[in-house]
């Protein structure tokens, strides 16, 4: 019997991980990718002698990396190293209160307690509820198909449903965590995570309270290479597989004959293939790789709200803050105000919670000596029309000026260089539809059910992976929806 052939659109960390897995079943694997590198968002590059990883900073559950290697046969320790955070995050109120987040759980309940006054009691019941949450969805909800009969047959996913009032999906996030702590900024703090998947605390269902335990239990790490570094190591172990990337090479489109995905058409040319699996952005694949089928196009799928976005400001600073770590948080003063702005008026607060990652505080060489890298983020929101120079320009004005305040220091004359990345440029490099970063938004309490599924319902052969599709945005469940995809495909 002929080897069976994948094609991969896209060389995302999805789309890698997904070839990875096809090879290890046997497939002869080519992924196409419309850039001249691999990695999608998990991307890098330098100026004037700094490093940036281009994308995702945070890097948890690193055994959804690690398995990837074993399932080659491989030990994961000779293509990629990484190590535990102690503290997660350090983070700065406008009050001046700060705390340090740190990864061992009776530790960062007592520095709540320390700072806010919050018992630790109250910290350590509600880690306690996203471990409960985590408990019940994992299996379900995170590492299978949502959209297969044979998920809800499983005994434990009947067990889960009987348990679903305990995932707390019928209250916001918000809510749930202004019920369980008085402090205002121990409640600001837990809202926050509704910002990994793109969503708002005071629109998204409780459930992503699910979140925190991925910190505090599995711990948050960094990888010895930087984030790129997680890109790399996988490529190699592709190729080693004999996964061909072929770069530069835009697809333009899947080739649909009689209800089955034949392959794609790339440069004039026709790649056949008996499996297609898009690692594009949903919105893309349909209106952009089958636009002559709109017959298979979910319109209700591709109308849903889009996750926020990022404004991205890459700085080369020529001075070291020992104040600071790996990951920095500068919440607003009014958080609603800013979840307001980015998702009623479709605009930026002049008060916004920046988030600041510095990798040359674990990894030197990534600024000259005594300078730092600085990865400054904030939240916004995807890209609709706006007057993007003008939100720009006085977003960094105020990132600029907040953050000289809280450091009680004059940062313009420090800024040696700069790039800058914004929901348009975050479209056009990765094919995310107006430049949201997680595809659709989670501010829907079936927000999980309603995202598309992995295998088209429709076309014979073809799949999707990545984080516009099931299970969602961010490196783990991007890693899982290849796994995901891999368990359909026979």
């Amino acid at each position: 019997m002929p080897q069976q052939k994948a094609v991969i659109i896209g060389a995302g960390i999805a789309g890698i991980a997904t070839a990875i897995r096809l090879a290890v079943k046997g497939y002869a694997v080519n992924v196409y990718e419309a850039n001249g590198y691999p990695g999608g968002k998990l991307s890098e590059f330098e100026q004037s002698g700094y490093r940036f990883d281009a994308g995702p900073s945070l890097f948890t559950m690193p055994q959804y990396v690690d398995e990837l290697f074993a399932l080659a046969g491989k030990n994961p320790a000779n293509y990629f190293t990484y190590q535990k955070l102690d503290v997660v995050c350090k983070y700065f109120y406008e009050d001046g209160t700060r705390l340090s987040a740190y990864a061992d759980t009776k530790q960062f309940a007592e520095e709540i307690e320390t700072q806010t006054g919050e018992p630790a009691t109250a910290v350590i019941k509600h880690l306690a509820n996203s471990r409960d949450i985590y408990s019940i969805t994992n299996h379900v909800f995170l590492e299978r198909s949502l959209h297969r009969l044979k998920t809800y047959l499983r005994w434990d996913t009947i067990r889960s449903i009987f348990r679903f009032p305990q995932i707390d999906p019928f209250r916001t996030m918000h809510k749930a965590n202004a019920s369980g702590f008085k402090d205002k900024r121990v409640v600001q703090f837990f809202d926050r995570y509704a910002t990994y998947n793109g969503s708002n605390p005071y629109q998204a269902p409780a459930t992503l309270n699910v979140i925190p335990h991925l910190e505090h239990h599995f711990g948050a790490y960094f990888p010895d290479g930087g984030m790129y570094s997680i890109t790399k190591s996988l490529v190699k172990l592709a190729e080693e597989l004999g996964v061909k990337f072929y770069y530069n090479y835009k697809v333009d489109e899947i080739v649909v004959i009689n209800g089955k995905a034949k392959g794609i058409r790339a440069k004039g040319e026709n790649v056949l293939a008996d499996v297609v699996v898009s690692n594009m952005d949903i919105w893309f694949t349909y209106n952009r790789l089958l636009s002559k089928h709109p017959q298979l196009h979910p319109k209700k799928t591709l109308n849903q709200e889009r996750s926020s976005s990022a404004l991205i400001f890459y700085w080369g600073i020529k001075k070291q803050f020992p104040l600071l770590d790996l990951h920095n948080i500068f919440f607003s003063a009014d958080y609603k105000a800013e979840f307001k702005h980015i998702w009623q008026q479709q605009d930026i607060y002049h008060d916004p919670t920046v988030y600041l990652n510095i990798s040359s505080k674990l990894k030197p060489d990534d600024a000259p000596d005594g300078c730092e890298n600085w990865f400054v983020m904030i939240n916004v929101p995807a890209n609709n029309g706006q007057d993007w120079e003008r939100l720009i320009t006085d977003a960094r004005t105020n990132i600029i000026a907040k953050l000289s305040r809280l450091l009680g220091e004059d940062l313009p004359p420090l800024i040696v260089n700069e790039s800058i990345l914004d929901p348009r440029s975050i479209e056009s490099r990765t094919s995310s539809y107006k430049g949201s970063i997680y595809g659709t938004s989670s501010n829907n309490q079936f927000a999980a059910f309603l995202r598309h599924a992995n295998q088209s319902s429709k076309v014979e052969g073809l799949y999707f992976c990545g984080g516009s599709v099931h299970p969602g945005g961010g490196i783990p469940l991007c890693l899982l929806s290849a796994k995901i995809v891999s368990g359909v495909i026979n």
